[in-house]
C-alpha cells in the first residue's frame, strides 16, 4: 500500500510540475500587468511602467522564456514563487490565506458530508415514507437556491436575532476580531464568525451528498447479497448496516476527495458575501489585478489539493471495501 501511494505522489507530483509551467505561459497569454497601470494620473510613460515591473519580473519587454526560467528557478531553489505588480509577495499571500480558507470551508465541508450521509441512509431504509419524501423535498429545494440567496437569507436572520437579544451573537462578515487574547475568548470570537458562512455552506451543499447516498444505497439494498442477507434472518436495517452501507460510501467518500479543491477555491460568493480573504477571493483578485504569479500559484495549489484528494480516494476505497487490493 505504502509503495503503491508513493507511485501515484511520483506521478502527481510530475502532472503538478507540468500544468503549473503550462498554466505559466497560458497566464502570460491573456493577462497583462502593465494594464494595470494605464489611465493613472498623471499617466506613466511605458519606460517608467517597466521600470515598476522590472524588479517583479512581471515586464513582457523581457523575453518569456527569460520570464519563465527567473520564475522556475526561483521556485525551484528558494520556493519563491514571485511577487505581485504592486510587489506582495505571492509565498505570503498563499501562506495566509490558505488557512482563512481552511477554517471557513473544512468544517462545512465535513459538516455537510455527514448530515448528507445520514440522510441518504435514513432516507433509503425509509422509500416512499413520509421521512423519505420530505427529506427529498428539502434537499432538492436547498440544492437549487443559490448560495447568494441563502447567505443573504442567513445574514438577515442573524442581524434580527442580535437585535432581539440585544446582544452581537454572531459576526456577519470577518474571519475574527482584532485584539482579542486568550485561548477561550479567542475560540468563542473565532466560532461567532464562523457560524453563519458555515451554515450557508452546509445549506446549500449537503443535498448533493443526500441524493447520491440515497440512490447508491438504494441500488445496493436490491442487490442480491443483501437479499440473502435478509433471508438469513437479518432485519433490513441490519442487512444495510453490515452488508448495504460499505459499498454505497465509496463514490461518496471518492466524491467528497475530489471536492477538497473545488471548496478551497470555488467558494468565492461566501467569503465575498462575509468579508473572508481566503483562497477563492484571492484568486478572483489575481484575475482582477493581473497578477500572473498569484494565479499560477492559486492554480499550484488548487492542483496539489486534487493530488491529495485522488490519494484520500484511493485510501477510502481500500478502507471501506476490502476486497480491494493494490500491488
Amino acid at each position: 500500500m505504502i509503495k503503491y501511494l508513493l507511485r501515484r505522489a511520483v506521478g502527481w507530483l510530475l502532472m503538478i510540475v507540468i500544468a503549473t509551467n503550462v498554466t505559466y505561459f497560458l497566464a502570460w497569454s491573456f493577462l497583462d500587468p502593465r494594464s494595470n497601470y494605464v489611465g493613472r494620473r498623471p499617466p506613466l510613460s511605458p519606460d517608467e511602467i517597466t521600470r515598476m515591473l522590472e524588479p517583479f519580473n512581471l515586464s513582457d519587454t523581457v523575453p518569456l522564456v527569460e520570464r519563465w526560467w527567473t520564475w522556475f528557478s526561483g521556485i525551484l531553489f528558494r520556493w519563491d514563487w514571485g511577487q505581485s505588480p504592486v510587489g506582495q509577495s505571492v509565498n505570503d499571500q498563499i501562506a495566509y490565506r490558505m488557512w482563512v480558507s481552511a477554517e471557513l470551508v473544512i468544517g462545512a465541508t465535513i459538516l455537510g458530508a455527514v448530515l448528507g450521509i445520514g440522510l441518504g441512509v435514513y432516507t433509503a431504509s425509509r422509500q416512499y415514507k413520509l421521512g423519505d419524501r420530505i427529506g427529498q423535498a428539502t434537499s432538492i429545494v436547498t440544492m437549487n437556491i443559490p448560495i447568494v440567496v441563502a447567505a443573504l437569507g442567513i445574514v438577515l436572520l442573524a442581524i434580527a436575532f442580535n437585535e432581539w437579544v440585544g446582544v452581537r451573537v454572531f459576526y456577519v462578515t470577518g474571519a475574527g476580531s482584532k485584539g482579542v487574547e486568550g485561548f477561550f475568548p479567542y475560540l468563542l470570537d473565532k466560532l461567532q464568525h464562523l457560524t453563519l458562512p458555515t451554515i450557508a455552506l452546509v445549506f446549500t451543499g449537503y443535498a448533493n451528498y443526500h441524493l447520491l447516498q440515497r440512490s447508491l444505497l438504494l441500488d445496493n439494498i436490491k442487490a442480491d447479497y443483501v437479499r440473502t442477507a435478509r433471508a438469513k434472518g437479518l432485519t433490513k436495517q441490519q442487512a444495510i448496516r453490515k452488508h448495504a452501507l460499505r459499498p454505497s460510501l465509496i463514490p461518496v467518500a471518492t466524491q467528497l476527495a475530489f471536492t477538497i479543491p473545488t471548496v478551497f477555491t470555488g467558494a468565492i460568493l461566501t467569503e465575498s458575501i462575509f468579508g473572508w480573504n481566503g483562497m477563492g477571493k484571492y484568486f478572483i483578485d489575481t484575475i482582477s489585478k493581473n497578477d500572473v504569479h498569484g494565479v499560477v500559484a492559486v492554480a499550484a495549489f488548487g492542483a496539489v489539493l486534487t493530488a491529495i484528494g485522488a490519494i484520500l480516494a484511493d485510501i477510502a476505497v481500500v478502507a471501506l471495501d476490502p476486497r480491494v487490493r493494490v500491488s
